[in-house]
């Protein structure tokens, strides 16, 4: 997650070392260097999703056709200069950086909540600078770029460690992102996506020589530096005292330098004047307030160390090699072959959390866009932790001599101050004659097998008595069917805010895929994907509509190919809420319904049983185009920012 500072500090203090390249000409230089590969470039692709998201509309839940499109043109450059890129996505939140997750977890709540604010009183989309990433977009770039032909990998441990050291070990051409750690890690070149300008293919590139001339230190000292500036594994609020101490020793020569860059001067001075030993180090550790962990300097140095990489400052000796060597002694999942297999899969982008909770039984979710005012809808991880405590079941059941261990969840909804993962206890779904094991699920063949996988899979939503309906729909249909149809069972009355709405049925998407994993994918994962089901500013555009009593036929524009269809999947979900005892009551709210909270009360006139207002997800199907005038903004891409000069006014809800 990088050292707070050092990014700007570099732009400021050591202009030498950010030097604008041209990525065609290092790619035939590279060529020319090693005629038997092609150039390659490892992609952070988490610091890169905010700059590839580039479509119009951002807040109702995303228009992922247009994303696809951005994907495309971006791989598509880099293919026409002969560069081939692999993307690595971060797979895990080490524990010894929850802390830091925790906080910016909490800190885009606050900015979620700004961004409702400005919608309320302003009634349109914010501009770019209030940007927040639609929800679960990582997550489906991931298989998007899969979709696409990509190499994309899901990591075991924090991504920028990965990314430098697949870089280093393959001879790469450069790293691809937006992060300061990349500044330390002694691997491949590093370019930045934010200056990237991709008609041209030119960057900067940060020289890491450079930064340590400027600095009077050596590449063997980053490490070291890069902790006592404070970094994810050293919290700056151990180190305020010691900054003070090198201040004092090493004042400022420029007064119009800010503080933190005096700090980065003074900590670079005073590593300069140190032996590089050992005993250096220890010296070091009984200096600093780091309280009842000695090592965390130690830890927070070698975890720059990429892997055939030794440091003056750590014998051989005193390091930590055991990367993963217990990661199978404390998996949760004994059966080895099963636990390659979901690890195999994980690695590969197949499937989605199942091997984070096979292993150590811990499930993320981050923040979503959700208006915490608005207490009629649910947080969306808390809307969805029934279908997951069937999930978990279906991995867990078997596991701890017949025991089902339970699962810890750091998730993010209103009114939990993440102090603690929450232990959700698996629950069995409703299955006549027991839920199948994984061995079952994962490995045998036939059309039993694939009847079991689809049921189970229902299972996990309440679904199963619909079976014969859905499987009569197209895969992508009866998904998200399914979706609407359990969203309709969870919320008590359909009232909500689209953009709050849209990030619940794109977060639900998610729980689509984790089931599917877990199922031994009855459907293919890209049957899943929003891209085939769901756009935001359609889905703002039909919400409007509804909830202003338009017809049937006006939501589906004339079209009277999509009129049966259309009643036969609303029918269907009355049909299984019915079933389950849940009234659907819709309560149309007109046109003027978005201004603060005060309006959330419903209307008793309005309220209707059994009457739904959801859009059909087959009207997205076969309409063959997501929004009204889609415009892809491919090769418009620079800096990761659209013309700030259009806006996008999102209408009244």
């Amino acid at each position: 997650m990088g050292i707070k500072g050092l990014q700007g500090f570099v732009a400021r203090v050591c202009p030498d070392a950010c030097r604008m390249v041209d990525l065609k000409e290092m790619a035939e230089k590279h060529r020319i260097d090693h005629p038997d590969v092609l150039p390659v470039i490892v992609v952070d692709a988490m610091s890169c999703v905010r700059h590839w998201y580039t479509p119009e509309s951002w807040v109702c839940g995303g228009q992922w056709r247009e994303y696809l499109t951005v994907l495309e043109d971006f791989i598509d450059t880099f293919k026409a200069a002969g560069i081939e890129l692999v993307f690595f996505f971060d797979g895990v939140v080490e524990e010894k950086k929850r802390d830091e997750w925790i906080k910016r977890r909490q800190q885009n709540n606050k900015e979620i909540a700004d961004l409702f604010q400005f919608i309320k009183t302003h009634r349109k989309q914010p501009g770019r600078g209030m940007f927040v990433l639609p929800s679960a977009l990582p997550t489906f770039t991931r298989f998007a770029l899969k979709s696409l032909g990509q190499k994309t990998v899901c990591t075991l441990q924090e991504a920028d460690f990965e990314v430098a050291a697949y870089a280093l070990e393959h001879n790469c051409m450069g790293i691809l992102g937006q992060d300061s750690d990349y500044l330390i890690y002694n691997t491949s070149p590093y370019f930045s996506i934010e200056k990237l300008c991709l008609d041209r293919l030119v960057t900067v590139m940060y020289s890491r020589e450079d930064v340590c001339r400027a600095l009077g230190l050596s590449m063997k000292h980053l490490p070291l530096f890069a902790c006592l500036l404070g970094n994810d594994v050293v919290p700056e609020n151990l180190l305020e005292g010691f900054w003070r101490k090198c201040l004092v020793t090493c004042p400022s020569r420029n007064r119009n330098y800010s503080r933190r860059i005096s700090i980065i001067l003074a900590v670079a001075n005073y590593i300069s004047k140190m032996p590089c030993s050992y005993s250096s180090l220890k010296h070091l550790e009984d200096i600093l307030p780091l309280g009842s962990d000695k090592t965390l300097l130690h830890r927070g140095m070698e975890s720059y160390l990429l892997p055939g990489q030794q440091s003056p400052w750590i014998p051989p000796d005193a390091r930590n090699s055991k990367i993963f060597s217990d990661q199978e002694e404390s998996a949760m999942c004994r059966d080895m072959e099963i636990f390659q297999l979901a690890k195999e899969h994980h690695i590969q982008s197949e499937n989605h959390v199942i091997f984070n909770i096979l292993s150590n039984g811990v499930v993320e979710c981050s923040n979503s866009l959700e208006d915490d005012c608005d207490t009629e809808i649910p947080g969306q991880s808390l809307i969805y932790r029934p279908a997951r405590q069937h999930i978990y079941s279906v991995l867990l059941e078997s596991e701890k001599d017949g025991t089902c261990p339970l699962v810890k969840e750091w998730v993010v909804y209103c009114g939990n101050p993440l102090q603690q993962p929450e232990l959700i206890q698996p629950i069995q779904p409703s299955i006549p004659g027991g839920t199948p094991n994984l061995k079952t699920l994962w490995f045998a063949k036939g059309p039993d097998v694939e009847k079991q996988r689809y049921s189970t899979f229902l299972a996990c939503f309440h679904l199963q008595d619909a079976m014969e309906e859905l499987q009569a729909l197209e895969a992508p249909v009866a998904a998200f069917c399914c979706l609407v149809t359990y969203l309709m069972l969870q919320l008590l009355q359909v009232d909500p805010r689209a953009v709050h709405l849209g990030a619940v049925l794109v977060r639900g998407l998610t729980t689509l895929l984790m089931a599917n994993s877990a199922c031994g994918f009855p459907f293919s994962m890209d049957d899943l994907m929003p891209w085939k089901v769901f756009d935001g500013k359609l889905f703002q555009e039909k919400y409007q509509k509804s909830h202003r009593s338009c017809s049937m036929e006006e939501l589906l524009e004339g079209n009277e190919s999509l009129y049966t269809p259309f009643q036969n999947l609303k029918s269907l979900i009355c049909k299984v809420c019915a079933l389950k005892k849940r009234t659907i009551q819709s309560r149309p709210r007109g046109n003027g319904f978005i201004a603060g909270t005060h309006q959330r009360e419903p209307n008793p006139r309005f309220q209707q049983t059994h009457r739904s207002s959801f859009v059909s997800p087959y009207h997205n199907q076969m309409r063959g185009n997501f929004g009204r005038n889609p415009q892809p903004q491919g090769r418009r891409y620079r800096s990761g920012h659209p013309d700030q000069r259009r806006r996008f006014h999102v209408p009244p809800w």
